[in-house]
């Protein structure tokens, strides 16, 4: 039977094959690249590069999927191209062990679509001018606490939305993981030819034990 036999039966095998041909750029390997290196390796995205400078430490582990207790130390996007690699079938993953500001000077590659799993504003800013520049669409994904945002950002100017830094909180588990699936969801749907809604933030609340969504169309 066809690895991807259940997706198959979903979009037939046209949509499949084209998602082997698709390149995405995820910009940070923690908590919510983690999620999507298995949410987009499992889906068949054939090329995946990794732009992250960061190692693993123990504090990391109870949020970011692609780690065990034996990574202590070791750089992250390694272990992500090992790891996706080994689990799934005809994907290709790239490094690159420096921070993504770094990586915007000398990058000429071309890809489909960039995720932003990074936790700080002056990167998504960086991620922002780049995917601008190189007209490419990005989504926007944030995690604190029991909330979380996603925005599928390709008209919309990301520096007005945040002005200034946010004090940081603790971090749940299950919003990560609920977050970057939200935002695996619609990258899968774009790559795929279906339709998303663009420039459209999606604010996520789950501190009450139930599910709060706020919309905004910036």
């Amino acid at each position: 039977m066809n690895y991807f036999h259940r997706q198959i039966q979903l979009w037939g095998e046209d949509v499949q094959n084209s998602l082997q041909d698709k390149k995405v750029l995820i910009v940070g390997s923690g908590g919510l690249g983690s999620s999507f290196a298995y949410a987009l390796g499992a889906s068949g995205i054939g090329k995946i590069e990794v732009v992250d400078f960061d190692r693993v430490s123990i504090s990391n582990i109870h949020r970011q999927i692609l780690f065990d207790l034996n990574d202590d130390g070791k750089f992250k996007a390694e272990i992500f191209k090992d790891r996706v690699e080994a689990r799934f079938k005809g994907v290709n993953v790239k490094t690159h062990l420096m921070k993504f500001e770094e990586f915007s000077k000398t990058c000429t590659d071309k890809f489909d679509l960039i995720l932003d799993a990074t936790d700080n504003l002056e990167t998504r800013y960086e991620i922002s001018k780049f995917a601008q520049s190189n007209t490419t669409p990005w989504i926007f994904s944030a995690t604190q606490s029991f909330h979380g945002q996603v925005c599928f950002m390709k008209n919309a100017s990301f520096k007005p939305l945040f002005k200034t830094g946010i004090k940081p909180e603790g971090i749940a588990c299950p919003i990560v993981m609920f977050i970057a699936s939200f935002a695996s969801n619609l990258a899968l749907r774009y790559l795929a030819g279906f339709d998303v809604k663009f420039d459209i933030l999606h604010y996520f609340d789950i501190s009450s034990g139930e599910l709060k969504l706020s919309k905004f169309k910036i």
